[in-house]
């Protein structure tokens, strides 16, 4: 049994979204790519749009593109439901909105491994300003924090709970993984 309790992001580290930002970009930047674009949305989107020097019609652009993405174009990261059935409890952290986010769990039935969702509709600041994950912490205790991003682990290192960068090498964080089929290893390092 599993005493646990984890907050995770949810792009790029939930779910693989990435590969649908940066298609959505290629189309409005052409020749720009693809591996610099995402380069550029895993430092955050709108790191990508002012790094780009976007347009408001561009990058009004870019949403609608996206808003034609379907739950089913989006997937889950292999095994991370494991981590997700092996935690006692699960919350999000987001900068996406409620809806979008509901609309992805609901697809994969996903809805009931998270006791709490927090997105940009909470009216937090974003990350890596340490509000949201201050609420979070205080409400669940919090063991750790998952994301993809530098900025997904700031607050939470603050808040002195080990964080873990999923597919990202970069310094500061306690723990990495490249897949999820590899957490369990991590166990014995956590608490």
């Amino acid at each position: 049994m599993s005493f646990l309790n984890i907050l995770w992001d949810f792009d790029g580290t939930l779910f693989d979204t990435y590969p649908i930002y940066t298609n959505s970009f290629k189309q409005i930047l052409g020749n720009i790519p693809e591996k610099v674009i995402y380069q550029q949305l895993k430092i955050s989107y709108t790191h990508a749009v002012n790094y780009f020097q976007l347009t408001e019609e561009q990058t009004k652009r870019i949403k609608e593109i996206e808003n034609e993405v379907t739950p089913e174009d989006i997937r889950p990261f292999p095994d991370v439901e494991k981590v997700l059935q092996f935690a006692n409890l699960n919350v999000i952290m987001t900068h996406n909105t409620r809806k979008e986010v509901e609309n992805i769990l609901t697809h994969y039935q996903w809805g009931y491994y998270f006791k709490e969702i927090v997105t940009i509709d909470n009216g937090f600041p974003r990350k890596p300003h340490p509000a949201s994950y201050e609420y979070l912490h205080q409400k669940y205790d919090l063991d750790l924090i998952i994301g993809d991003r530098e900025l997904d682990i700031l607050a939470g290192k603050n808040l002195n709970i080990k964080t873990c960068l999923f597919q990202n090498n970069q310094a500061g964080a306690d723990y990495y993984l490249s897949h999820y089929k590899d957490f369990f290893q991590l166990m014995q390092y956590i608490k």
